[in-house]
């Protein structure tokens, strides 16, 4: 019992200090330049080794990765040691929004979004935005840069005093 409330502080302190390096050290692939914000203990699931994160990757709190089939549990009288497991794999260039849930054995393909809440029960093609339950796309990262540029505003970097100001002046301006 000691030895679990050890591995649970040293858990929790290495979340904290450094969420990626404690990604890889229970067994996720993870590429370069990637934020995990939010990571709770056991968010990558029961088998972390078979997910793969590419390069420049978010992935936000509440994401889930579920890489087996528990739903086999009912199949246990009559299979008693079956287990059914799939890989999650993640392109470069993606966004994964906050409470999203990624299923086993799918693919999220390069510079793609996946929305906030979304669950994603099969692969996602480059470039796409998916969003739902299930997730299905409804849109291409291309439409979204257009959309997002026509109401963008410019402030990352400016002391918190001109961005507040700056947001507020743009959004009382729209309708």
């Amino acid at each position: 019992m000691l030895s679990r409330i050890i591995s649970r502080v040293r858990d929790n302190f290495d979340i904290a200090r450094n969420p990626i390096s404690y990604a890889r050290r229970v067994g996720v692939q993870v590429g370069d330049d990637c934020r995990f914000l939010g990571v709770k203990r056991g968010q990558f699931g029961s088998e972390p080794y078979l997910i793969s994160i590419g390069n420049h990757v978010t992935i936000t709190s509440g994401t889930s990765f579920i890489t087996h089939d528990g739903g086999v549990w009912v199949l246990r009288s009559k299979y008693p040691h079956i287990d059914v497991f799939g890989r999650i794999t993640i392109g470069d260039n993606v966004f994964v929004g906050m409470n999203a849930t990624l299923m086993p054995g799918v693919t999220i393909g390069g510079n793609s979004v996946v929305a906030t809440g979304s669950v994603v029960t099969r692969d996602v093609p480059a470039g796409s935005i998916v969003a739902g339950v299930p997730a299905r796309v409804i849109g291409t990262v291309e439409e979204y840069e257009k959309k997002s540029l026509a109401k963008a505003l410019h402030v990352r970097g400016l002391p918190s005093r001109n961005k507040q100001a700056a947001v507020l002046a743009h959004l009382a301006e729209l309708p």
